[in-house]
């Protein structure tokens, strides 16, 4: 575990608003409160993205998407990201089927490095936002009960890195009573999950818990060995004040690597593991206390406190680079290398809702503030074979980062028909290095980014809304960049202007959605340098101009068709030395089509998914390296479409089986690349039940 070596201002910081916030809650009189319902929500409030679908339609000044349950239970996913894919705007950089880190970019920014935000019931997921390394944890989607994607100036309450918006995953709070499911698999694939709940008799306390364990040979015998519990509770202190707190545990060691297979093998057909010793092993432990109490009809307060603690330990073999050469696939000596990291996290976040008038307007005006602390503990450990994950550390690195955030939006309902919606979020941080291999030397930076933005929704009639905005993002640059060789390189966070009008709506059976959107980012970073002179040249600017477009049509008797499609016509950077050349990982066509018939016990559809050639490299190499040299991997990624057939039946009340082909027709194609070829999945076959007790 790590010892925490968290900021003791910070720390301080963090628990004094803790301690502010829940007394004065605790204090507040019933004069100062309205009669409400005293009866518990049956989720945690948290401080969360969105609310029900029906009020983020008519309120958010940017595209949203709000996926249920009853729509993640019918793709049948094995991650997250097999439902990400389906999101109009959302393109995946697939290294396995389940999806154990998280690669996905959004409107064109790259697959390959994140700038958009990942959070689990309002809390960041990354294991560092200011320190770095934001892919090692991701959400289990065996705990997911719902997921929102916010884009444009939606995102706008939330940071930092919303360049391309904010996916939110809402966990499942269970219901009375237990839920079993169960499935199983190609590859040796086994699943089983158990929600368990129940409630006082008076509904003002609640307590569940979901559990799940799955194991896999997997794709190219990339296996796994998952675990991942969370425990909810929470009651009712007042009629008018809830708490409520969340526990989290997963652990997983996966066969997995940077390792791909070289091009002659791939081509050939040959679908093996790469790096068969190679492990990348996880654990992330996380403790969530919520607070809300109604201050009187108006004003509202949440208050969120989290904790969370992530360890990934990476063993990989070194190769001999002629040997791999001579044999056209890795070859292997016994050297072997932890690239092993800790991660803590420490946060305290309040939100202030107040609705009142405003310039003689109608306002919903929310405040927030966040202080928030994040370290991380970086060893590599020179081992070899014999040894077994135990050896010399020649590389250990303490970086931190201390962040505080405020922001403030009013919706102004104008008319009956206009609202418009100012906001101001303001993120100031500073980060420290500190290398114990080299006698403890330190150095910090620190930064101050001013993020204005406006929206604006207009009700053309009761079933058309027309929306835009403009809003300022950032993303900020790691440790490892800004203080890159131990010198503060003085460099502004990753910005990005974004630009965003819309319209939406139903007419008869349709139901639709046309958005476009210009993104004008400037101050992008490329990381892994070790001269401290080129991190700032390397910055520069992209320009990325698409649309996204939704139509659904409900053609009765059970039979619907849902389609979305994305179009990027430019992604591509500015300056430079790639000036002209396209983002990597940013197809310029993705499109989503499911036909799918429902009957009262039964449900049956058929998906597609396309993503458009795109490029693996800044450089837009076309060839794919044909041998094991090092260096960046690139070449152009052909087309590809997935097909899925998914199937579910209710066979008495409580027990539904559902079962899927996904890859239909065992199309072969690329996913990505790293060093050598990543292969998308080929075709499986998967069968399941639910039974509720």
């Amino acid at each position: 575990m790590l010892k925490s070596k968290l900021n003791p201002v910070a720390s301080a910081v963090v628990l004094a608003m803790s301690a502010i916030s829940f007394n004065l809650y605790a204090t507040a009189t019933a004069d100062q409160v309205v009669a409400a319902d005293s009866a518990l929500s049956p989720a945690i409030e948290v401080i969360r993205v969105k609310g029900q679908q029906h009020v983020h339609r008519f309120d958010e000044t940017g595209a949203v998407i709000l996926i249920d349950r009853a729509q993640i239970e019918q793709v049948q996913p094995l991650s997250t990201e097999d439902v990400l894919r389906r999101v109009p705007g959302i393109n995946i950089k697939g290294e396995e089927e389940t999806s154990i880190v998280a690669n996905f970019g959004i409107r064109g920014l790259s697959a390959g490095e994140s700038k958009s935000l990942l959070l689990e019931d309002g809390v960041p997921v990354a294991p560092g936002l200011f320190i770095g390394n934001d892919r090692y944890f991701n959400t289990r989607i065996q705990r997911v009960e719902s997921v929102e994607v916010l884009k444009g100036s939606a995102s706008l309450r939330y940071g930092p890195s919303t360049i391309g918006g904010v996916v939110n995953y809402i966990t499942k709070t269970p219901d009375d009573g237990v839920l079993v499911s169960a499935r199983a698999g190609s590859f040796n694939m086994r699943e089983l999950s158990v929600e368990a709940g129940a409630k006082n008799p008076s509904e003002d306390a609640f307590v569940g818990v979901v559990a799940t364990k799955a194991k896999s040979d997997g794709f190219m015998d990339k296996g796994y060995d998952m675990s991942d519990v969370m425990v909810k509770a929470g009651m009712a202190i007042s009629d008018k004040q809830k708490v409520g707190v969340k526990f989290a545990y997963h652990e997983n060691e996966a066969n997995i690597s940077y390792r791909g297979l070289l091009l002659a093998d791939y081509l050939n057909g040959e679908r093996y593991n790469p790096a068969p010793d190679d492990w990348y092993l996880t654990d992330r432990t996380s403790l969530d206390l919520n607070h809300e109490v109604v201050l009187n009809n108006d004003v509202k307060v949440n208050t969120l406190l989290y904790w969370s603690e992530i360890t990934r330990d990476y063993w990989r073999y070194n190769v001999d680079t002629a040997a791999s050469n001579a044999a056209g696939r890795w070859v292997y000596t016994d050297a072997l290398t932890g690239n092993n990291r800790s991660f803590e996290r420490l946060g305290i976040e309040s939100r202030l809702s107040v609705d009142q008038q405003l310039f003689g307007y109608a306002a919903a005006t929310e405040f927030g503030l966040r202080v928030m602390q994040e370290e991380s503990n970086d060893t590599r450990i020179r081992a070899t074979r014999a040894a077994d994950r135990s050896g010399n550390n020649d590389r250990h690195i303490i970086d931190s980062a201390t962040s505080v955030a405020g922001y403030a939006q009013s919706r102004l309902q104008i008319s009956d028909a206009l609202a418009i919606t100012p906001g101001l979020r303001v993120e100031s941080y500073e980060q420290k290095r500190e290398i114990l291999t080299q006698n403890g030397d330190t150095a910090k930076t620190t930064n101050t980014e001013f993020l204005p933005g406006v929206g604006a929704t207009y009700e053309l009639s009761d079933s058309a809304q027309l929306y835009g905005g403009v809003y300022r993002a950032f993303s900020p640059a790691s440790n490892g960049v800004a203080l890159d060789g131990l010198t503060d390189q003085q460099l502004d966070g990753e910005r990005s202007v974004n630009y965003e009008a819309g319209l939406r709506g139903t007419a008869g059976a349709v139901t639709y959605e046309m958005s476009a959107f210009y993104m004008d980012f400037a101050n992008q970073v490329v990381t892994g340098n070790s001269d401290p002179n080129l991190s700032q040249s390397n910055a520069g600017e992209t320009e990325h101009t698409g649309m996204e477009l939704v139509f659904n049509y409900n053609f009765g008797g059970g039979f619907k068709l849902e389609t979305n499609a994305t179009w990027v016509p430019t992604s591509e950077f500015k300056t430079g030395v790639n000036a002209g050349n396209r983002i990597p990982y940013a197809p310029k066509i993705l499109a989503n089509v499911a036909l799918s018939y429902t009957a009262e016990s039964f449900s049956i559809a058929l998906t597609a998914h396309h993503r458009g050639e795109q490029y693996a490299d800044p450089s837009n190499r076309v060839d794919i390296p044909t041998n094991a040299a090092g260096g960046i991997w690139g070449g152009l990624l052909p087309a590809y479409s997935v097909y899925d057939l998914l199937a579910q039946y209710k066979v008495i009340d409580g027990l539904t089986v559902y079962g899927s082909v996904k890859n239909l027709a065992d199309k072969n194609y690329i996913s990505g690349l790293r060093q050598g070829i990543y292969v998308g999945p080929e075709r499986s076959f998967e069968a399941g039940f639910r039974y509720r007790f």
